[in-house]
């Protein structure tokens, strides 16, 4: 088990060093001056030049990478353009308000998706089974931002039970595990929860009808094995899969949620990344991406080495 430990951290290095050069490839590869944002129209070339020494602009681009690739190692990712602070404070504060809300979310679509899931398996081709189907199906089909917006519309507007937006009373960012915060969360949770639920509720439907369908429960029943016990089997077999789709889950909400923190002003990494996109703000657009996108890759490897931990055929295999 520690060798193989040790081998998904090793695989996990050279993946880092791919997403940091694709990073700051794809980033520097858009048009237009990332500086334009800070400096008056009339800037003249002395003040233009002062600004590429500052950010380092004025050097090459391999000499860019390895400047900003030694300084992430160090915990440095530079300073914000737009707003001049520290990139690594910004995108930490929102890191944890995006976390937050991304766990909560998949956590719920989790639940859910595995309840509708693992009724639809036990009772194929009923209404049922259908109905819960029907729901998945529907999850994964409406877009994020359309049902957040209805949501908004039902909730807060019609019915003023909840806050339309942000992470707190007043727009503040600053969190706390009581009601006040926690009305906040529901709404962007709920929106977020949907995609989850629908794809694991399709892969656990699939994979509970797999199980059922195979020789070793049927010599269970044949032994006299309760109701309870064979699902105590069928949920064992099921879990491995289950937990990689819910990580990957979890790791595409902490990137693809741009859309529902736009619509509910959340101060999350999407929004953040709405910001920096907008205002051409590169350091904040790198350090952002690197983050998220250095989250993914070791909740993968977490999650692998949970599945081996769970399934040891697969360090066999």
């Amino acid at each position: 088990m520690l060798s193989f430990i040790f081998q998904r951290v090793l695989y996990t290095l050279p993946i880092m060093f791919g997403v940091a050069l694709v990073c700051f490839a794809l980033v520097h590869l858009a048009p237009g001056d990332p500086l334009v944002s800070i400096m008056p129209p009339d800037a003249s070339q002395e003040l233009q030049k002062q600004l590429m020494e500052i950010y380092g602009f004025n050097k090459s681009y391999p000499e860019q990478f390895i400047r900003w690739g030694w300084r992430a190692l160090q915990g440095d990712l530079g300073t914000s353009i737009a707003s001049g602070r520290p990139v690594t404070s910004e995108v930490m504060r929102a890191v944890g308000n995006t976390f937050r809300l991304a766990s909560v979310a998949t956590l719920i679509g989790f639940v859910f998706g595995c309840l509708f899931g693992f009724v639809a398996g036990y009772f194929q081709n009923s209404w049922v089974d259908k109905a819960a189907s029907l729901t998945s199906v529907l999850g994964v089909s409406v877009p994020h931002y359309w049902l957040g917006m209805v949501l908004v519309i039902i909730f807060s507007s019609l019915l003023m039970w909840l806050p339309p937006n942000g992470a707190g009373p007043g727009g503040s960012s600053d969190w706390h595990w009581n009601w006040e915060h926690i009305k906040h969360l529901i709404l962007p949770a709920v929106t977020m929860s949907v995609i989850p639920m629908g794809i694991i509720s399709r892969t656990v439907r699939a994979l509970v009808a797999e199980i059922l369908s195979q020789e070793f429960i049927v010599g269970l029943k044949a032994k006299g094995l309760t109701n309870v016990g064979i699902f105590m089997h069928v949920v064992k077999n099921a879990a491995p899969t289950a937990l990689a789709v819910m990580g990957l889950q979890l790791g595409y909400l902490l990137g693809g949620s741009i859309l529902i923190e736009t619509v509910f002003s959340w101060p999350g990494t999407g929004f953040l990344l709405n910001s920096a996109i907008f205002q051409r703000d590169l350091p904040l657009l790198q350090g952002t991406i690197l983050v998220l996108a250095t989250f993914f890759v070791i909740l993968n490897m977490i999650v692998d080495i949970i599945q081996t931990m769970l399934d040891p055929r697969i360090a066999r295999g």
